[in-house]
């Protein structure tokens, strides 16, 4: 790790200790710790789908209370990602690490051979989708890589600060408000034109589309371009380009949090780690140039690093835009429940695109379903 030194300089006496597992498998070995007391780390990583579940389970540090006073400290982060590390009644269970800008990312060689520039593809949703039956006519190229990924960004069209995305402040279940079926008609509209490769997130088939140049678009957080610079698609070097998100969409989509939990043994050595993995600019920016991890911390982003060409974007100065997009993107409020309503509609979903379920009833099913399970918890 990168930082390690830095944690040596300060803290020699104490061991830095990393576990890492594989994505699903950390979270997973996470919940069973937290559940049952045991093999707790003094500082837990969190991703962002998860935040909303482990916030809400009393297991962690409240962080603005003494003596980490993390309240004090938060205009040192884009407000977005502190608003999405609080848990309920005013607490902050996580700070944030690094976060995901919502951008659009395209093979600009495809654009190219099918006459479609880039105002084409972010003017708007029907634009959007124009140019997509254009690209596959040209090129034989999907526009995206699954009609999912349209219906997740969607999603989050419109939102403003303070607005949940599944549930209002009161709890409520906000699945078949008009966000919601405009979310799933765009992405039942993708599927029928035959505009996406059906290649589901992290799989073999999803990875080979970006190597193989089988998918035009992308619609995901800044992080993605690290992902196919250093391991995905590395091949690719100089084809892509980073875009807004269509329509002028504001989102995140992913990033990481640093949580204490309340059994942690060595609370102040976890807090100061903390605040040097989020809060120490040399160590964002390195993140940010290693890995693409682009920074939460407010200050990094007016360093002249946010300025540089990425050579795997062709030499786009594309942190600019996602500097822009960053500062942008409102304060939505986490639930506990986010990540059961992440899986409820995302089968819903399915079932529309895959089995013609009318998009009303399917919107229905899945606010009783998740108001079922949710009691239930």
């Amino acid at each position: 790790m990168a930082a390690a030194p830095r944690w040596r300089a300060r803290h020699p006496a104490v061991e830095l200790k990393l576990l890492s597992m594989q994505y699903a498998d950390h979270h997973l070995s996470m919940t069973t710790a937290l559940a049952t007391g045991s093999g707790l780390p003094d500082v837990m990583a969190i991703d962002l789908r998860y935040i909303g579940k482990f916030a809400g389970s009393g297991g962690f540090v409240d962080l603005n209370q003494a003596p980490y006073l993390a309240a004090s400290h938060a205009d040192d982060y884009v407000r977005f990602a502190m608003a999405q590390g609080a848990g309920p009644g005013g607490t902050q269970v996580a700070i944030p690490a690094d976060i995901g800008p919502g951008t659009l990312i395209y093979r600009k060689d495809l654009l190219d051979r099918a006459g479609v520039g880039e105002a084409e593809i972010t003017r708007d949703w029907s634009a959007y989708l124009a140019a997509g039956e254009r690209i596959r006519k040209a090129t034989g190229a999907y526009l995206m890589a699954d009609a999912a990924d349209l219906r997740d960004i969607a999603l989050r069209q419109g939102l403003q600060d303070g607005e949940g995305l599944y549930f209002d402040a009161d709890g409520r279940v906000l699945v078949e408000s008009a966000r919601f079926r405009q979310a799933f008609e765009l992405g039942r509209a993708a599927r029928r034109a035959g505009l996406d490769a059906r290649a589901i997130a992290w799989t073999n088939d999803w990875a080979a589309g970006f190597k193989q140049g089988r998918i035009a678009t992308q619609m995901i957080g800044a992080w993605l371009v690290g992902q196919l610079r250093n391991w995905i698609a590395p091949a690719t070097s100089g084809l892509w380009r980073s875009a807004p998100l269509p329509g002028g969409v504001q989102a995140a989509y992913g990033g990481s949090f640093y949580a204490i939990p309340k059994k942690a043994a060595n609370k102040a050595a976890a807090w100061d780690f903390i605040r040097l993995m989020t809060a120490d600019a040399a160590v964002q920016r390195e993140s940010l140039k290693a890995l693409d991890s682009f920074p939460a911390m407010r200050a990094v982003l007016d360093d002249p690093v946010m300025d540089e060409p990425i050579e795997f974007l062709g030499g786009q100065r594309a942190r600019q835009l996602w500097r822009e997009t960053a500062v942008r993107i409102p304060a939505i409020p986490v639930n506990r429940f986010d990540a059961l309503a992440t899986t409820v509609i995302r089968d819903e979903f399915e079932r529309v695109v895959a089995r013609g379920k009318a998009i009303p009833e399917a919107l229905a099913d899945a606010r009783r379903l998740i108001e079922r399970r949710a009691r239930r918890r």
